[in-house]
């Protein structure tokens, strides 16, 4: 904050694309970048088994945030390959050994679960893309309707990377358990934003991401049930480390830093939470009261803290966007090719093509304040007035 009290520009508010590392994650993993360097496998000698240590308390901090076991906690590289890990690998598996060739997942999930599945389309696997409900929550009904004797796995996200909604893990998770089915949730947008608890939930594989917690970028983990025990093919060949699930050296001190993330999560979710939803009722109350056609996507008394997922009326968000460079937020659309596509996520809501340009995402967090909150309200609310105008001028002439 500056000496006038305004904020630091640009003001963050996308701290679901990724958060800013926590200083004293930072604090926990330095050493490890340069006094405490052995491999974590080289347990013949003492400084590889310092390291190992240490990388098996981060192991057991991660676990602890979810209500796991340490042994069930596979380290990744982020939550794109923890998902890559658990789809591919449970339905090569469940297929090879039970002829199961069968995966259901939502049209909402995150594209690398979307492209894992239709990845092993191509390997002749079958899948049900369900819609949801115009809220954005699954449809158990549908999802019961859909599960059938070869059915492997059913995919569902904990938490929706553009509109925050959380999905109804216990229940999915019973109805998976009594149909004889596995149950993975991408957990990346959840882990440390709402209590989680792989046992009462029934979860058998759960992916989480380092770097949206407040850790370092490029680590992740896998949850994997050990009982009843969840077999996987891994996805690539190596000295067996990580359960002969993950090859390759680990990365000690980001396995520290991750585990460090997840301890604090733990400990200040719940004050986390209490005070970034008093910001983002502060952001939308100050939006409603200074421009008109604000509308939330999504529903609202079921998300995360920090998510807004709103739309002004007759405002383009990519225009909005580059008329405040103050501001740092995204729309959550696609690119593709150069091209900005209307979001895939808000189309199975309901919305039109209009609409869905028309939405942005705006995501608060650890660091955020009032005055950025003030200053946000402020400077979207003169953009949107203005982009208005301009609109009309054009009309007219």
């Amino acid at each position: 904050m500056t000496k006038d009290n305004t904020p630091k520009t640009p003001v963050y508010l996308d701290y679901q694309a990724t958060t800013p590392l926590d200083p004293r994650v930072f604090k926990a993993m330095e050493p490890y970048f340069t006094e405490f360097f052995a491999n974590p496998h080289s347990v013949e000698h003492s400084p590889g088994r310092a390291v190992a240590a240490a990388v098996e308390e981060a192991r057991e901090q991660v676990a602890a945030l979810i209500g796991a076991d340490p042994r069930e906690v596979i380290f990744t590289s982020g939550a794109t390959e923890a998902n890559n890990l658990a789809i591919k690998g449970a339905a090569r598996f469940l297929r090879r050994h039970k002829g199961l060739d069968h995966i259901v997942t939502l049209a909402t999930e995150h594209k690398c679960v979307l492209e894992s599945v239709r990845a092993l389309e191509r390997e002749g696997f079958r899948a049900t893309y369900l819609p949801v409900l115009p809220s954005g929550l699954v449809d158990m009904d549908k999802l019961a309707l859909a599960l059938e004797s070869k059915t492997a796995l059913v995919c569902v996200m904990a938490v929706n990377n553009e509109t925050g909604v959380i999905q109804p893990l216990a229940r999915i998770g019973a109805l998976c358990r009594a149909r004889g089915v596995l149950f993975h949730s991408d957990a990346a947008q959840a882990a440390g934003r709402i209590a989680l608890d792989m046992e009462a939930m029934q979860i058998d594989l759960l992916s989480l991401s380092s770097h949206k917690i407040y850790g370092p970028k490029g680590m992740g983990a896998l949850y994997v049930r050990r009982r009843p025990r969840v077999r996987l093919e891994p996805l690539f060949d190596g000295g067996g480390q990580e359960r002969g699930l993950r090859s390759g050296t680990l990365p000690a001190p980001l396995c520290i830093g991750f585990g460090e993330a997840c301890r604090i999560a733990g400990e200040e979710r719940e004050s986390d939470n209490a005070r970034v939803s008093a910001l983002r009722a502060r952001l939308l109350d100050g939006l409603r009261a200074r421009v008109e056609g604000v509308t939330v996507n999504g529903e609202w008394d079921q998300r995360i803290a920090g998510n807004l997922n709103l739309r002004f009326a007759g405002v383009n968000a990519q225009s909005l966007i580059a008329a405040v460079p103050d501001l740092a937020f995204s729309t959550g659309s696609a690119c593709s090719s150069a091209e900005v596509e209307p979001s895939y996520v808000l189309g199975a809501l309901g919305l039109d093509e209009a609409q869905s340009r028309q939405s942005m995402r705006l995501a608060l967090g650890r660091f955020t304040s009032e005055v950025d909150v003030d200053f946000a309200v402020a400077t979207l609310s003169d953009a949107v007035r203005a982009l208005r105008a301009q609109k009309r001028q054009g009309a007219a002439e």
